[in-house]
């Protein structure tokens, strides 16, 4: 037995050489897992047994890898005794228990499951198995169809659907899931047809199962030729919502029309001689229509597929239906969180550049903004804040937040702590704002061509000043109390000259916060990054600060605003 039989794939540890042993001296079936169920060694009986070399164990999850049921369905995971038995620690038997094959076929095995701790200390499992009867003499792959299927995984399959499909607001990621679990447990081709917005129809999927992957055929897919309405074809006819059908290669209806050929072309092209056809129905239309095919394995299709198919449809509609509405709601407000976003004012000797990037979630769109404008003394105002909220509301009431903002600075020449006090009094009265954080500044230009920046910071995370030569450091000076406190205190103000050729940065708490680590840490991984980009040009140094230091698991929204003074 090679190190590659039993090399640790975790990266934790190489599997001793003891256990190496161990395996090798068993005369049945054997491989071990580790805690999550990942095959870290396997023995030669079980490659001989399996019809797979080691390389196809180690390193695979085995309940993916091997477990079947009797149809040749993977086993849905809370299902799988022998998976809820090592994951548990427990020892267990079988003796009826079905593996998949390097070939497809199905072996029917016995199999005994218990714990072990090697001489390294880690825990892992130890399985055995052995087949009862000669491996020739097992199914071969086209026993996995079963019509219709039994009642127990007919159950199970919905239920699966359902879990699956409802945990997405993804419509891509929800169609790769929909063909994931009726390939190849109902069908080896799986082609989906989707209703557009503008009632066009597109051929977005066509997949088939191939040496137990999936394979997608692009060539097949893109746009279909329009639905006839009189059209007796299977598809046109589940596309208008009519009930299941079962339909093959020939004959088809209205072959010599355009969808008609585009059918006979996918039957060409894909071998498939019998094909079930469902519609994809919404609440309120039909979104599209599901085909599955059989072409590598001789069942046909009959009448008794058509309800588990239609059941199968009705999920995926609600599933499909509930995404296309996320993400239309999704669409609406940001791109009315952009409108509300302004476009940066040109000042000479100053380079800015802003990003606005809109939270995951649709409902989590709203509440952070930056803003810069042109002062009626020809300073330049500088803001950035986040009102509380993750949603239109919040929204909403930012524009109402930043309007007030820029009408007290615009019209009162004074320092941000005032104008900031102000805002703070007049929002409880004259916004929808309960709470919000803020950052105003004031920045102008000295007649000996230096340049100052004054702020005062309500609540907000400091803003970040990088020199050209890399140096970065917070501005800490002027912090006070966050907007609708409702308690009437004095603000401070900061000021500080910006030395030529270096880069302000006023971002919000998005950008640094996450819940696996601590304020300060997201604030020193913000500072690190930014004083490695300083020779960036503004819009690249906004970027990649935006790249690298956002949390990948963010679930807020960001906006950040970057200003550069001219070199001299």
């Amino acid at each position: 037995m090679t190190h590659e039989h039993t090399r640790d794939t975790a990266g934790a540890r190489a599997v001793p050489a003891s256990l190496t042993s161990l395996l090798a001296s068993f005369d049945t079936g054997a491989y071990v897992v580790d805690a999550n169920g990942t095959v870290v060694a396997v023995n030669a009986e079980a490659e001989k047994l399996l019809g797979r070399p080691a390389g196809d164990f180690v390193g695979r999850d085995a309940h993916e890898l091997l477990h079947r049921s009797r149809y040749g369905a993977t086993l849905p995971r809370v299902q799988c005794g022998m998976r809820q038995a090592y994951l548990a620690g427990r020892t267990v038997q079988s003796e009826e228990e079905w593996f998949e094959r390097g070939d497809g076929s199905l072996l029917p095995v016995s199999w005994l499951v218990t714990p072990c701790r090697t001489d390294d200390g880690a825990a892992r499992t130890l399985v055995l198995f052995h087949a009862p009867h000669d491996p020739e003499e097992t199914h071969t792959p086209g026993s996995r169809f079963s019509s219709p299927l039994p009642e127990l995984e007919r159950l199970a399959l919905l239920a699966e659907t359902t879990t699956q499909l409802t945990a997405t607001l993804d419509v891509q990621q929800a169609l790769r899931r929909l063909v994931r679990l009726v390939v190849p447990q109902l069908a080896d081709w799986a082609v989906v047809d989707l209703v557009t917005e503008r009632g066009r129809v597109r051929r977005s999927t066509v997949v088939h199962a191939e040496d137990g992957d999936l394979v997608r055929r692009e060539d097949l897919e893109g746009p279909l030729s329009p639905v006839p309405e009189d059209s007796l074809l299977p598809l046109a006819r589940a596309l208008r919502g009519v009930s299941p059908a079962l339909t093959g290669p020939s004959p088809l209806p209205a072959a010599d029309s355009p969808l008609g050929a585009e059918q006979a072309r996918l039957f060409t092209e894909s071998g498939i001689h019998s094909a079930a056809v469902a519609p994809i129905r919404g609440v309120r239309e039909v979104l599209g229509a599901l085909t599955l095919g059989r072409a590598g394995q001789p069942e046909a299709f009959t009448a008794d597929d058509l309800p588990l198919l239609e059941d199968i449809c009705r999920r995926a509609g609600l599933a499909l239906d509930n995404a296309r509405l996320y993400e239309r709601q999704r669409a609406v407000a940001e791109t009315m969180q952009r409108h509300l976003l302004p476009q940066l004012p040109h000042v000479p000797g100053l380079e800015m550049s802003a990003r606005y990037l809109a939270a995951p979630d649709a409902s989590q769109v709203g509440g952070d903004w930056y803003d810069a404008f042109v002062l009626s003394d020809g300073a330049t105002a500088l803001a950035v804040g986040d009102v509380v909220g993750h949603d239109l509301d919040a929204a909403a009431g930012m524009a109402q937040i930043r309007n007030v903002l820029r009408a007290y600075a615009w019209f009162q020449q004074e320092p941000p702590s005032v104008i900031v006090s102000r805002l703070d009094r007049a929002a409880m009265h004259i916004t929808d704002v309960t709470m919000a954080t803020l950052l105003f500044a004031r920045m102008s230009r000295a007649e000996d061509g230096l340049w100052s920046l004054s702020w005062t910071n309500a609540g907000h995370p400091p803003p970040l000043l990088v020199t050209r030569d890399g140096e970065a450091r917070f501005l800490t000076a002027g912090h006070g109390l966050l907007l609708g406190t409702a308690l009437d205190r004095p603000r401070p103000d900061g000021e500080v000259e910006v030395p030529p050729g270096a880069t302000l940065l006023f971002y919000t708490d998005g950008l640094i916060e996450e819940p696996s680590r601590s304020l300060d840490e997201g604030l020193e991984l913000l500072r690190g990054h930014a004083a490695a980009l300083a020779d960036h040009p503004p819009a690249r140094f906004t970027d990649l600060v935006l790249e690298r230091t956002r949390p990948a698991g963010n679930d807020d929204d960001v906006a950040l605003l970057t200003v550069r003074v001219p070199v001299e």
